[in-house]
């Protein structure tokens, strides 16, 4: 039995059900047995005939009362006391069936031990004083639904946890309602909701009445309902759910360690020839094959769907390691204990690779693969080199998003047309041979447009004020024409039923314009469309069974609707039957199926940006000629396409734009000047490569103005997102100021993504202590890690630690191997030592401080970097909060360690 009880009933508008045996359990109610009137001396006694055939009748018509504390009681100690229990609790529960909605506020308002404030003991979250008929008035005549959640807690936690008075659980149903609001997906400032506090002797509880000003809004299935449940149960738990989480966590990393140390092993036995398991072998042997041949980035996310199966599969044969699956349990019970206190039933426990926290076991398993491939490459970057890869050459994969499109004009309805004032404003939106862009006319005409009924303005108008094209960025005013949009599409399908309608619904509801992002609803749509051919809704309801999103995630459906949509020449479906072709994915690997559905792609692209320019298009074609997909490579040709997209302000396109430019010394200062325009652009749209390259701008200087401010908040802002480099960066920086605690924080976070420079330094500053703990034991393991990735100077320090036996067991073999790894990548220091790798310890020992000093002499000789950090004065962290604020970021978004003055 869980240890909070959660129901929510609801009211439907318009109807009446009082069933004549379920009036009968309301006079039951005033004349049962052990009403107001039950003694002492009869409460222990066996229930009643009368109240056992009641107990059956509940039963009966409510099946879920099975599940209340009071239930659980009567079946323990059936007698006279817990049957009046369960049954007041049952009647009171199911009250929604039995009376009308006016009944029903007073009666949680007014009922025998209810805690009263006033004349009744109604509150919400305002602190007002309620007017009890008002608001049952106004309940009895809401012309939507009603919700009536009732939250019940055994007496033993109620008073442990103080949540045994109205006061208490005002307070915390007041900082919770906007949870509770989200979940009913009922608009914040339309949210209206009441509660009534009910001091039961074993089984205090709380009845709620929720619902939506306007009466429109709000709806709530069973992922809404657990959804509250459990934030209720973090809440009212959350002290004891604290401990929990911290040992879980715990477990977590303890269970990826033993996973990577598992890995590693079983990757060291594949070099030696001495594995005993060829199934993995098997599977590591053709994902390190696979990973060579793909473009993505190797990491878990990024993988397409053939090559994320071999990775799962891996992941799921490590879990057979007796370690590993040792791990995982531990780690289980602990959940499981936090789901014991919102859930009934626990649900059947997941593999380990389908258990979303372990992705970084994942990443592992990709990381050996890598290696497993290339153990006899060498990678030679200086001690203080920064990984030169940080996003790709060019960009991400475009994905397949088809911009709207009209249909013929006898099938659009008057409020879709395509009207003479709506194309002019188009044209000046993207520009064509015959009219400039201008966006300021664009968004004129719009208005015209969206003012006079047109949803496609209405539409087009949220988009401008969402990417902030001629007019400044406005969420609120975005989401509102969405909202309209949506809302005269919907008037106008049930008018007027038209396939391109119930695409374009389907495709807000599938994005979330307008209004909450429903996968399935945009589904509905998409299939009703798609089933009168509508060709892009073949598409995107393809893209739905392809993702799993809405629909159960069905490959080959996914490729027999594109198909569908491609024999229709949609362009975006001959992409996607390119890549699947190329991959296997629903179908047998095909190259020249593949081959030749790119080619008809990027014909279809071509044609349809000679029609109309977009920017998603321009980017798409730039991409495609840079990589030669579909066509020949051409990179002057794919430049002048990405121009035009970046001019479009497409993200993607100014990124790559930006490093072009920045990366030609040849460069005009004007061209300069846009490149950073183009870059902070992307980076403000969210692109974690481009923070980090605004990022190294402004930490460097150069093209702008060098500012240590901007650099840690844009840095901060990549790392957010998992950038390894941008994590790096701030570690190298936190050094430089002298701030070695911080640094420590971002190393280690780069390094557990896998960061071979991140490792090696987090190694050196765990071995040193300076200005953090000496951990000798974690700083030669992510030395150990870092050398194994090929890093010289990690191999060096390893073969120096193994050798002197200073700080680790003197071990001379594994010396001269590390020695002889950094010597062949160009290591002075290990030629030396192994060219007198039988000298005298006390040489050794002579030999390195003489190779240090040199090293100090070269260093303090070597003139200033021009993109060093000199200092940073205490106004630093406030400047930091400013400047955050000043760009639409939370001050405490991400709280940096404070940084103080070096004492120079």
């Amino acid at each position: 039995m869980p240890r909070i009880i959660f129901k929510c009933p609801y009211l439907k508008p318009g109807t009446e059900r009082a069933a004549a045996h379920l009036g009968n359990y309301v006079r039951y109610v005033a004349t049962r047995d052990g009403v107001e009137k039950l003694t002492p001396d009869k409460a222990a006694l066996p229930a009643t005939k009368k109240q056992q055939a009641m107990v059956e009748q509940l039963l009966r018509d409510f099946p879920l009362s099975r599940g209340m504390f009071e239930y659980e009681d009567y079946q323990s100690s059936p007698t006279r006391a817990a049957a009046s229990e369960f049954i007041t609790r049952a009647l009171e529960d199911n009250y929604d069936q039995i009376a009308k909605r006016e009944n029903y506020v007073s009666y949680i308002a007014k009922r025998p031990r209810a805690e009263r404030i006033g004349t009744h003991g109604l509150f919400n979250g305002t602190g007002d004083v309620l007017e009890l008929s008002r608001i049952a008035e106004e309940v009895a005549n809401h012309p939507g639904n009603v919700w009536l959640p009732i939250i019940s807690l055994r007496r033993e936690d109620a008073a442990r946890l103080g949540y045994d008075s109205a006061k208490h659980w005002q307070a915390l149903l007041t900082s919770y309602a906007p949870q509770i609001a989200e979940a009913m997906r009922i608009p914040w400032n339309q949210f209206r909701w009441y509660a009534s506090y009910h001091d039961e002797g074993s089984h205090p509880h709380v009845h709620m009445v929720c619902c939506s000003a306007d009466g429109r809004s709000g709806f709530l299935d069973q992922e809404g309902i657990a959804k509250i449940k459990s934030g209720l149960a973090k809440n009212i738990f959350r002290q004891e759910l604290t401990e929990i989480y911290r040992q879980q966590t715990q477990r977590r990393d303890d269970l990826v360690r033993q996973s990577g140390e598992v890995m590693k092993e079983l990757t060291r036995q594949m070099f030696s020839g001495t594995l005993e398991n060829p199934h993995i072998e098997q599977l590591m042997g053709e994902l390190s094959q696979r990973l060579k041949s793909t473009s993505d980035r190797k990491q878990y996310g990024y993988l397409k769907a053939p090559l994320k199966a071999i990775v799962d599969e891996i992941v799921n044969e490590l879990a057979k390691d007796s370690r590993v699956t040792a791990a995982y349990d531990l780690w289980y019970q602990l959940r499981e204990e936090v789901l014991r206190t919102y859930k009934d039933d626990l649900p059947d426990r997941l593999s380990l690779s389908q258990q979303k926290e372990f992705k970084r076991i994942k990443n592992l398993v990709i990381e050996e693969a890598v290696r497993l491939g290339e153990h006899t490459e060498v990678f030679a970057p200086a001690d203080t080199q920064e990984p030169s890869q940080a996003g790709g050459d060019a960009g991400p994969e475009p994905e397949a998003e088809p911009a709207d499109t009209p249909e013929a004009s006898d099938e659009a309805p008057p409020a879709v047309v395509w009207s003479r004032r709506y194309k002019q404003a188009r044209s000046f939106l993207l520009g064509d041979d015959d009219t400039p862009q201008d966006h300021k006319q664009a968004c004129s005409l719009f208005m015209e447009e969206a003012l006079g009924g047109n949803a496609l303005a209405m539409h087009d108008l949220g988009r401008m004020l969402a990417d902030g094209t001629g007019v400044g960025v406005d969420p609120e005013q975005s989401h509102a024409w969405y909202a309209k949009a949506l809302s005269a599409f919907q008037t106008v399908e049930r008018q007027h039923p038209s396939r391109y309608v119930e695409y374009r619904i389907g495709k807000m509801c599938a994005g979330g314009l307008g209004t909450e992002q429903d996968n399935e609803t945009a589904a509905k749509w998409f299939s009703k469309a798609a089933e009168q051919q509508h060709k892009y809704a073949q598409y995107a309801l393809a893209g739905l069974y392809s993702q799993g999103k809405g629909v159960p995630q069905d490959d080959e459906m996914a490729l027999e609707l594109y198909t569908l949509a491609a024999a229709q020449g949609v362009p975006y479906a001959a992409w996607e039957l390119g890549k699947r072709y190329r991959d296997g994915v629903g179908c047998t690997a095909d190259d020249r199926q593949s081959a030749r559905y790119f080619s008809m792609a990027y014909q279809g692209f071509r044609t349809l940006a000679d029609q109309r320019p977009d920017d998603r298009l321009q980017y798409r074609i730039g991409w495609m000629l840079l990589h030669g997909v579909g066509t020949e490579r051409d990179e002057s040709a794919a430049l002048r396409w990405l121009e035009k997209a970046a001019e479009l302000k497409n993200p993607h396109a100014e990124y790559q734009m930006a490093k072009h430019i920045l990366a030609d010394p040849s460069a005009a200062p004007d061209r300069i000047n846009q490149a950073v325009v183009w870059l902070t652009h992307a980076a403000e749209a969210g692109l974690d490569y481009a923070q980090y390259a605004l990022g190294k701008l402004y930490r460097d200087g150069g093209p702008v103005v060098q500012d240590t401010i901007q650099a840690v908040i844009w840095f901060s802002q990549a790392a957010e997102q998992g950038n390894e480099y941008a994590m790096y960066a701030l570690g190298k920086l936190y050094l430089e100021i002298d701030h070695p605690s911080a640094a420590l924080c971002w190393f280690q976070q780069s390094a557990k993504l896998g960061n071979q420079f991140a490792q090696y330094r987090l190694g050196k500053l765990l071995l040193s202590g300076d200005g953090v703990a000496k951990d000798t034991v974690d700083a030669v393991r992510w030395l150990t890690e870092s050398a194994e990735q090929g890093n010289q100077y990690a191999q060096y320090a390893l073969g120096k630690l193994y050798l002197l036996g200073k700080d680790v067991p003197q071990n001379r073999k594994a010396a001269v191997r590390w020695f002889t790894l950094a010597a062949e990548q160009g290591n002075e220091y290990a030629r030396f030592f192994l060219d007198h790798v039988d000298d005298s310890s006390s040489l050794f020992a002579s030999a390195t401080r003489l190779l240090h000093h040199m090293g100090r002499i070269f260093q303090d000789q070597a003139p200033p970097s021009t993109g060093g950090i000199s200092f940073v004065d205490s106004k630093l962290r406030r400047k930091i909060r400013e400047k955050k604020i000043a760009m639409g970021h939370k001050p405490d978004d991400h709280e940096e360690p404070e940084i103080t003055q070096r004492q120079l």
